[in-house]
């Protein structure tokens, strides 16, 4: 990662790291279990935020394809970690139409509406992905500002059928012959199959414009401020987040 960069994005599709790539942003593509280490690698290289980017499970009822959730904060198995205040502010300014509400980070995908539905009751969270839990810790580890920007590619009623599970390759590219098989040995999922495709091309354009809106530094504070003005936004966040503790 290059000196001039100051935000991580955090990712685990390869469609989701084009998306997110731009000025002063780095990306980070990587499945959760290879995540931890490399995103400290990328912080000790040097970072001044990091960001939790792309598309997530729908939790809340209301929330369908193509809806964007700005986390107030992580939830991380019983503890919560709240984002970076002031990120949170000027991402949602700039997606004026996306909610504020918490993400919660799993280990495996929540594929079925009775998981989803058991996971919205028992946490409340708007939306689920498998990246934002890993991203908070670290952040929180390193005492470096974070924030979760999730599109919702399936709502808390749809079904994702087995072919969408096991279509992605470790590097976040997708493993079409792998979707053919499960399709051959399952037809019946073909529908779900047809339906979850378009969802992902609603929550994809509604991505892309989205990345967009947000621009350099995909919407930090951090980044797009002169040194002092830099040096005085983190120092009052390691202050706020010892605070909170």
């Amino acid at each position: 990662m290059s000196r001039n960069v100051s935000i991580v994005a955090v990712t685990s599709l390869a469609l989701e790291a084009s998306i997110a790539r731009g000025p002063r942003v780095s990306v980070l593509c990587s499945q959760a279990l290879e995540l931890s280490a490399a995103l400290s690698l990328a912080i000790a290289q040097g970072a001044s935020g990091i960001i939790s980017f792309g598309i997530a499970g729908g939790l809340a009822p209301d929330l369908v394809a193509g809806d964007w959730v700005i986390a107030s904060g992580v939830r991380n198995g019983t503890d919560v970690i709240a984002t970076d205040r002031a990120w949170a502010k000027r991402l949602l300014e700039r997606l004026p139409d996306a909610i504020h509400a918490e993400v919660v980070g799993v280990n495996i995908l929540i594929p079925n509406p009775l998981e989803k539905f058991r996971l919205y009751r028992e946490t409340g969270a708007a939306a689920v992905d498998m990246e934002s839990g890993i991203v908070a810790k670290i952040a929180v580890e390193h005492h470096i500002p974070f924030a979760a920007c999730r599109v919702i590619i399936d709502a808390a009623h749809r079904t994702l059928p087995p072919a969408a599970t096991v279509g992605l390759r470790p590097n976040g590219t997708t493993d079409v012959l792998a979707i053919f098989r499960s399709v051959w040995q399952s037809p019946s999922q073909l529908p779900s199959l047809m339906r979850t495709a378009i969802d992902a091309g609603i929550a994809r354009r509604a991505l892309r414009l989205g990345r967009e809106q947000l621009g350099v530094g995909l919407g930090s504070p951090y980044c797009n401020s002169n040194d002092h003005e830099m040096s005085v936004l983190r120092l009052e966040y390691v202050v706020g987040a010892f605070s909170a503790k």
